[in-house]
């Protein structure tokens, strides 16, 4: 029972700092998530709800492997993408850590993806543009920046994965 108190509160708080930051500077505030061993920058506006997973997802048959099924989020039915293993990589593993952070309602599309762990706001407007850090051909990546700690991060755009036809195509 504390879990999810705990849980409640801290989704509370996010919430809270999503929404001043949105209403903050533009475009300087970005989500920061990992997936895999890579830190991911994801514009606010792109992102809706993020919930940990407890083991709610179901299963659909005749799927690829990186879909991982269907979600209820507040009544409505979202499709669960594992996004490490959709670009070819392993398995999201199932932690404490682990959120689906779900598709904003203004992309049309109900979905969401897996992350390892959510990192929190970034402010991009105090990192540097790394020109070696990018998207490796994937249309959803973008540009890469290194934080004041020298860490590395990597646009990622829902906007453009959600209109991607090989990710919307969950079908063996």
């Amino acid at each position: 029972m504390a879990d999810r108190k705990n849980l409640r509160e801290f989704q509370a708080r996010l919430s809270e700092r999503l929404r001043q930051a949105a209403s903050g500077p533009a475009q300087a505030a970005r989500l920061g998530v990992q997936i895999g061993d890579r830190r991911l920058l994801i514009e606010l506006s792109e992102a809706g709800e993020i919930v940990a997973t407890d083991g709610a997802v179901t299963p659909v048959p005749l799927t690829h492997d990186w879909f991982k099924g269907l979600v209820n989020l507040r009544g409505s039915l979202y499709g669960v993408s594992d996004l490490a293993r959709f670009e070819g990589g392993t398995f999201t593993p199932a932690t404490k850590e682990t959120r689906m952070v779900a598709f904003a309602p203004r992309l049309n599309l109900n979905g969401a993806i897996l992350v390892d762990r959510m990192l929190g706001l970034q402010n991009v407007s105090t990192m540097t543009e790394d020109e070696s850090t990018g998207s490796s051909g994937q249309p959803w990546l973008g540009r890469g920046w290194v934080d004041e700690q020298g860490k590395h991060w990597t646009e990622l755009s829902l906007e453009r994965l959600a209109g991607d036809e090989r990710f919307l195509a969950v079908s063996r």
